[in-house]
């Protein structure tokens, strides 16, 4: 019978690109990978939170690499792939992590240049990358795993309208699962991530008030918004063999919002666990 191996060697050498590296989720995922084994570079528009994440990390069995890099750049990407290939060799693993949410307001006041630029970040930096890296997945015949972080705000909707920015992650997901059946005979694992609302700094100066934040934490089953530690545990699993027969799959780390209809009152018994770290 064979053994997992432990978990800094799950994905010893392999190599890895993350965009959107630098904060939040990006980081986490970056953090999860490196403690696997995993050389990652690390992408975004803002170096010096690309370098303050290599450096924290820089003790973490795998390397990581920062590359500045506009994701709505063509030629931009291009390069990433093309350091990425110089520094750590094949890309082995994707993570197209990267986003922006721009547009907020009501529905009908979005204009096509605001559902242009959230496609070209949104999804089409996704496709170019994984154009720039499925190829050679396939030649090389070592498989691989692409990531696409989507939101759950793919798969339920919200009277807080952020309408391009929705409809740019339902994009993902259909993008997702077409390129997974497409390509899952050549050994491409291709799945979305689906994060919930997170404790993040830019989530809670948005809900300043009792009233919003109570308006959400009224619909999460579990009664807390999650960490980014917890979609990096996911990505970790999607990203290794773990998930060897997993492909085309939506995978929601939402504390079970996108299932609920009506939540239990009262507050949750348990604290976040002391393990996210």
């Amino acid at each position: 019978m064979s053994t997992s191996p432990a978990p800094a060697a799950r994905l010893a050498g392999l190599g890895v690109v993350v965009t959107g590296g630098g904060r939040g989720i990006g980081k986490a995922i970056t953090q999860r990978l490196a403690e696997a084994g995993a050389n990652v570079v690390i992408a975004s528009r803002k170096m010096e939170n690309l370098q303050a994440t290599a450096q924290e990390f820089s003790q973490l069995p795998g390397k990581i690499h920062p590359v500045e890099c506009h994701v709505g750049r063509a030629d931009q990407l291009q390069a990433l792939i093309g350091e990425t290939e110089k520094v750590f060799g094949p890309v082995d693993i994707l993570v197209n992590n990267s986003a922006t949410n721009i547009g907020q307001g009501p529905a009908l006041d979005v204009t096509d240049e605001m559902f242009a630029k959230m496609f070209e970040i949104n999804v089409v930096s996704a496709l170019r990358l994984i154009r720039l890296t499925a190829p050679k997945m396939i030649e090389r015949k070592s498989g691989g795993s692409i990531i696409n972080t989507a939101s759950f705000v793919a798969v339920m909707g919200a009277a807080t309208p952020q309408i391009a920015y929705t409809t740019s992650k339902g994009a993902v997901l259909a993008m997702t699962r077409e390129l997974a059946m497409v390509h899952a005979r050549e050994g491409i694992r291709v799945n979305s991530l689906c994060p919930g609302p997170l404790q993040t700094p830019l989530l809670m100066d948005f809900l300043n008030t009792p009233e919003k934040l109570n308006r959400r934490l009224n619909h999460l089953p579990i009664g807390r918004f999650g960490e980014a530690i917890e979609q990096a545990r996911a990505a970790l699993f999607l990203a290794s063999d773990d998930a060897s027969y997993v492909t085309g799959h939506d995978m929601l780390v939402d504390g079970g919002l996108s299932k609920a209809y009506v939540t239990a009152e009262g507050q949750p018994i348990l604290p976040p666990p002391s393990s996210l770290v």
